[in-house]
């Protein structure tokens, strides 16, 4: 069955290239979903995945270097911007549910599906519950996990490893000034703000001065996170694909410090096949600098080209 797409609204964000913004019927309700629409209409297309704390606007720079060579969509999680009211079950299998629902809304067959950090576990997860609907995976900083011992806290995980992300979401801030100097303070973001960013990160807010706050439903991202660092099904997903993949890593982590969540060690530890998904180390980026950064998103726009059959060699590095 073929679920259709809502009429698109048309908007666009100062220095962002323009977007349609649409619905998808999902269970429980009503799946929001940006489209960056290619320059022809028979052109690829890349249906894209967040991360955990995100937007779908977190791929906007990377649409500006795909410069309509391929159609983008992507979606707000559910939990998450204009999806925070969809109801759980929360949880990967929920979301690789509801990116198979937006694929067959748009009637998708050999799409590339692409996933940033929690949204590569997404990813790999719907790749191998729904195969037959995408050609190919390209995992952004994410997919390929290291279980936590089982008698750590998850909540206290979360708190370690994403630190001021997950921090803000108990947080109120009285103004968007405010939540910007909050994300410019982010080691991660240092030197490495734009429209871009400026737009991801304003599209997280809701409620009104003084009392906004981030979209983010809390015990979305504790279900969310929970089943990355423990769920057996979810953390071996990247290992039953049967689909191509390609797993690009960035040099640096979540907080700029300079071990990332991969490394040439790691990889090699976690006893991957050969080329099962092939790695691709991208330099002098950081977890989130690797989406929302302009040389991260240059390089990500590349592989998305060269895995959509829509650009050449040279796009990838």
């Amino acid at each position: 069955m073929t679920h259709r797409a809502g009429a698109p609204h048309r908007a666009a964000e100062p220095g962002v290239e323009p977007y349609d913004e649409l619905t998808v019927p999902v269970a429980g309700g009503e799946l929001a979903v940006l489209r960056w629409s290619a320059a022809a209409p028979d052109a690829p297309v890349v249906l894209a995945v967040h991360g955990i704390t995100a937007n779908a606007l977190s791929w906007a720079r990377v649409a500006h270097h795909l410069a309509g060579r391929v159609t983008l969509i992507a979606p707000d999680l559910r939990g998450r911007a204009a999806s925070r009211l969809l109801p759980g079950p929360y949880g990967i299998a929920a979301h690789a549910a509801d990116t198979a629902a937006l694929a067959d809304a748009f009637d998708l067959r050999g799409a590339v599906l692409a996933g940033h950090s929690m949204g590569a576990f997404v990813a790999a997860y719907a790749g191998v519950r729904h195969p037959a609907r995408f050609a190919s995976l390209v995992l952004v900083d994410g997919g390929l996990g290291f279980p936590a011992p089982a008698h750590t806290d998850p909540d206290a995980v979360l708190e370690a490893v994403l630190g001021p992300a997950v921090r803000r979401l108990a947080m109120t801030f009285p103004d968007r000034e405010a939540y910007r100097d909050y994300w410019r303070a982010h080691p991660a973001f240092a030197g490495a703000w734009s429209p871009w960013v400026d737009a991801y990160i304003l599209r997280d807010l809701v409620g009104t001065e003084p009392r906004l706050r981030s979209s983010c439903v809390l015990d979305a991202v504790r279900r969310d996170g929970t089943q990355v660092l423990r769920d057996p099904d979810v953390l071996a997903a990247v290992r039953r694909l049967g689909l191509p993949a390609r797993l690009l890593w960035a040099e640096r982590g979540l907080m700029d410090e300079p071990q990332g969540l991969y490394d040439e060690e790691r990889l090699a530890a976690a006893g991957l096949d050969p080329g099962r998904p092939v790695t691709h180390r991208v330099g002098g980026v950081n977890h989130y600098t690797v989406l929302v950064g302009d040389d991260g998103a240059r390089t990500v726009a590349g592989h998305l080209l060269d895995a959509a059959g829509a650009g050449d060699r040279a796009t990838v590095r």
